[in-house]
């Protein structure tokens, strides 16, 4: 298949296309395409999403075969998620497919139907539930599906994301872009909630509701933050930059030595800490973050050793509800 079709996102995002990568589909993608994420499994069973979430839940069509998963990172800031579908979205149709469903953020359903779709983990993908947009094509042979392709866009401040998932008969077809495979999070002693990719952040924040700020460091002996910068703060800052209703409390929590008063105290001073600097550094709205603290009320790992109380000392992120 050619690589033609019309400009519609700039001059010079046009010009990456036509010298970009190519999928196993033939699908272009930017020249500053970056993969970040490849998961293949055969054989497998993918739910593509072929309405939007409605009664509770996302109607799917289920395709049997070769399902491959993969996102690419473009490092082009201003971009909407309309404007990076748009060539992708007309190359399937090139190429014979049928459009099922093409749908954008809240005409999609939003957060619910982010969380009812598969979508392949932060940091290798990045969905910001204001500002995506999703696309769900098949190729029929007499009438019966033979394949069928997913294109996820999402944007924020500074990056463009892109997932593509196909499944179905592609055994002997081949893609000509490498990405580099798949990280996974330990959960060894950081505990299972204590995300070692600051990357993550987003991804757990919007997943589990929280996530430990584990890049942080306090001067010795006191509660003052030290002078960074810490990637966890400019990824919080990113996320809420990209969604202007979330808000957040940042809760302090302590080892076990000492008494509980001095802990809570302790504690909250380190998340106060944390407040000032997003809204010193970063700019973020004070209305929008609050510093609350338990102490040694919720520890992750044991008190017993000094690894375990290391861990217990720390400041987490957690989601509150948007405003009524």
């Amino acid at each position: 298949m050619t690589r033609r079709f019309a400009c519609l996102i700039g001059a010079a995002f046009c010009a990456a296309l036509m010298a970009g990568p190519v999928l196993a589909l033939d699908l272009a993608l930017p020249v500053n395409a970056r993969p970040t994420v490849e998961r293949n499994t055969s054989p497998d069973l993918y739910a593509a999403p072929i309405g939007v979430f409605e009664a509770g839940k996302v109607p799917v069509l289920s395709v049997e075969g070769d399902v491959r998963r993969g996102a690419w990172r473009l490092g082009s800031p201003g971009l909407t998620p309309l404007q990076v579908i748009v060539p992708l979205r007309r190359q399937l149709v090139d190429a014979g497919f049928e459009i099922l469903l093409d749908c954008a953020s809240a005409a999609c359903g939003g957060f619910d139907f982010r969380f009812a779709t598969e979508t392949l983990p932060g940091p290798n993908m990045y969905v910001n539930i204001r500002a995506f947009h999703f696309v769900t094509a098949v190729r029929k042979t007499n009438g019966t599906v033979q394949e069928v392709v997913t294109v996820l866009s999402s944007t924020s401040a500074t990056s463009a994301y892109i997932q593509i998932i196909q499944a179905g008969a592609l055994a002997e077809r081949t893609t000509s872009v490498t990405a580099k495979a798949e990280v996974p999070v330990p959960v060894g002693e950081a505990g299972p909630s204590r995300p070692t990719a600051q990357g993550d952040l987003a991804s757990a924040l919007l997943n589990a509701g929280h996530a430990v700020l584990s890049d942080l460091d306090f001067d010795t002996g006191t509660t003052s933050l030290g002078q960074g910068p810490f990637a966890s703060l400019q990824a919080l800052a990113e996320l809420m930059r990209d969604q202007p209703d979330l808000r957040l409390a940042l809760v302090g929590h302590t080892d076990s030595v000492g008494g509980l008063q001095a802990n809570i105290n302790i504690s909250r001073e380190r998340a106060q800490s944390v407040r000032q600097r997003l809204i010193d550094v970063h700019s973020i709205s004070p209305s929008r973050l609050e510093a609350e603290a338990v102490g040694y009320l919720s520890p992750i790992a044991t008190n017993r050793t000094e690894a375990g109380r290391t861990h217990n000392r720390r400041v987490e992120a957690v989601l509150l509800p948007a405003p009524n």
